[in-house]
């Protein structure tokens, strides 16, 4: 008989990138392991206007193509920004907590009417979104193939699944006004406009797949808008702490750099930070983890780039005030693809691995930024002749 093996400790290696994309597979015709489908859509004011409840495969063919791509983008988008890995607090797996619950909804194999309208009201009362939407919720049952040592799938050696739920949450909006052509009638004539389902903005998945593996401790964050990261539905949905919001997180390394190292943050000191966590990204792109850099590896960093060593003495303590003792996701405090120099009067956009090229140097007394030519130079387009 195959396990569904329930037990993984706290502080396991967080789901991978390989292991999402081995997830997302399954949201094909010829994987699909999707037992059911439930669904409640909601107007601007909170109603319940209809609710859905049907085995996934009973579905007509192309309503279950436009389900797998709504599934497919709840499971997109950048580690440590659009999808988050999420720890449940040990009290939320007592009795009455969040995990238990998810737990029980899906034990439950959604068809347990009661609990999935518990679930719809919770996410309604927590959902921070002022139009109409639609809850989508699947169960699925995946058999894990073992892996050969050279990768490959062995699917006749299969000894545990990973029974899950994923929960997509979908902007429902009315489309746009306009012509259209009328078949029956070969006329062309005013749309008449109707509720579209649009990509989700918001979901997760439960529990997560670490290690090719069940892992209850954990969840799948899903959110588009990083900037709106639905803080009330975390908390009170998930029961997770709420994470270090992505596009802040810059913010606070700037703010940290200014406090602890004021009078160090010359050009060259900054050149070097840049030139840094560029490398680091090099040395671990191919990593199927989250790039991130740790308290330690960045002290190292700070030293190389030559803070004072009276700085660092504080460093591990003045660390943690800002980003605790977690690692950081390179991705929300290093651009990969653009190191930007600001001045009052222009604004220099570079490659980070090409900004040794500039130089600052005191051309008839003012601080000036000099940048190399060689090759063609153009302005808007245009070829500049260099004279």
């Amino acid at each position: 008989m195959k396990r569904n093996r329930r037990e993984k400790r706290k502080g396991w290696k967080r789901m991978n990138k390989k292991e999402i994309a081995e997830i997302k597979k399954q949201f094909t015709p010829a994987n699909c392991s999707i037992t059911r489908i439930c669904g409640c859509y909601v107007d601007a004011e909170k109603n319940k206007k209809t609710k859905i409840k049907e085995a996934f495969l009973s579905l007509p063919e192309e309503e279950m193509f436009k389900y797998f791509d709504i599934f497919k983008k709840t499971m997109s988008g950048r580690l440590g920004k659009n999808l988050m890995n999420l720890d449940f607090p040990l009290s939320q797996e007592k009795e009455g907590g969040t995990q238990e619950f998810l737990m029980r909804i899906r034990a439950s194999k959604l068809k347990n009417d009661e609990l999935l309208d518990e679930f719809y009201d919770k996410v309604i009362e927590n959902y921070d979104y002022h139009e109409n939407y639609y809850i989508v919720l699947i169960h699925a049952v995946y058999d894990i193939p073992r892996k050969a040592s050279d990768g490959t799938e062995m699917h006749d050696a299969s000894e545990e699944i990973y029974e899950h739920i994923l929960c997509s949450i979908c902007p429902v909006n009315l489309s746009k006004a306009g012509l259209s052509y009328d078949v029956a009638e070969n006329n062309i004539k005013d749309r008449i406009r109707d509720w579209v389902v649009s990509r989700p903005e918001t979901g997760f998945l439960f529990p997560v797949f670490n290690d090719r593996s069940t892992d209850i401790h954990g969840t799948l964050y899903f959110n588009k808008n990083i900037k709106n990261i639905h803080p009330g539905f975390i908390e009170n949905v998930l029961g997770a702490p709420i994470p270090r919001i992505p596009g802040n997180e810059i913010n606070v390394f700037s703010d940290f750099i200014m406090d602890n190292f004021e009078g160090n943050t010359t050009f060259n000191f900054a050149e070097s930070l840049v030139e840094s966590l560029q490398e680091v990204r090099e040395q671990k792109k191919d990593s199927p983890e989250m790039i991130t850099v740790s308290r330690d590896e960045m002290e190292q960093i700070f030293g190389y780039c030559g803070a004072p060593d009276e700085k660092l003495s504080d460093f591990k303590e003045n660390w943690e005030m800002y980003f605790s003792n977690e690692p950081v996701a390179l991705d929300n405090i290093h651009n990969s693809k653009t190191a930007k120099i600001v001045t009052p009067d222009a604004t220099i956009c570079i490659q980070p691995d090409k900004i040794s090229l500039i130089e600052l140097k005191e051309i008839n007394g003012v601080p000036s930024l000099v940048i190399p030519v060689n090759g063609e130079l153009k302005i808007n387009g245009m070829e500049v002749e260099l004279k």
